[in-house]
């Protein structure tokens, strides 16, 4: 499978945001990855239901919806409602994470789950083969813009030996510090996504930075 690339819209600018999903629209990148953040989970806030459902009426591409938040499995069906083509959620979010991710996929949605930096990949051994992808944080959820968390590398081997040894149908993503420096690095540890935010969207040219990000891990 050909890598993908997902930009991260919580570096979009909120104010021109339609004008940014349709950039996205017309770009290579591949999915549309959107943050939701609830101020308890992570000491942030961001998107809520009306601005995502506004999201999905200019969409083309798979959105990748991201659960920074207590108590995920409240709002599943709501955000299949709105528009979430996966949806993840964190480990240390869910009590009983089998449950939510059937939840989830009884929903037509991928189920994805998020570990942070601190959560080993070990605590995923009995659920791999439910997990459609496993979003690995780079850098400590919360806020765009900071810097990578070398340690990525190895939770990634991990990871994709783990995946390897249980013939899990799992894709690896990773989200938080993905630039040109590290992009390749990381794919050629088994990273099957790359979510990218402030290198996309703080660069003079977004569509040209996803074009070359996207020819550099599928080179």
């Amino acid at each position: 499978m050909s890598k993908l690339i997902a930009p991260s819209v919580l570096a979009a600018d909120f104010a021109n945001i339609q004008r940014d999903i349709e950039m996205l629209n017309n770009s290579e990148a591949d999915w549309i990855h959107i943050d939701v953040m609830d101020g308890v989970f992570v000491p942030n806030i961001s998107f809520g239901m009306p601005v995502i459902k506004a999201i999905q009426k200019h969409a083309k591409k798979t959105m990748d919806v991201h659960l920074m938040i207590v108590n995920p499995d409240k709002y599943i069906e709501t955000f299949k409602s709105i528009g979430a083509d996966v949806l993840t959620v964190h480990y240390e979010a869910c009590t009983h994470l089998h449950r939510t991710l059937q939840a989830i996929k009884a929903s037509d949605m991928q189920a994805g789950v998020a570990l942070n930096p601190h959560t080993p990949i070990s605590v995923l051994e009995d659920v791999i083969n439910d997990i459609d992808l496993v979003c690995i944080m780079s850098v400590n959820p919360g806020f765009g813009g900071q810097s990578f968390i070398e340690n990525t590398y190895k939770k990634v081997i991990q990871l994709k030996d783990l995946i390897t040894k249980s013939s899990a149908p799992t894709k690896i993503e990773i989200d938080g510090g993905v630039t040109n420096k590290n992009a390749h690095k990381l794919v050629s540890a088994g990273a099957d996504i790359l979510v990218a935010g402030s290198y996309v969207f703080k660069n003079e040219n977004p569509t040209q930075t996803i074009k070359d990000l996207r020819a550099l891990v599928n080179s």
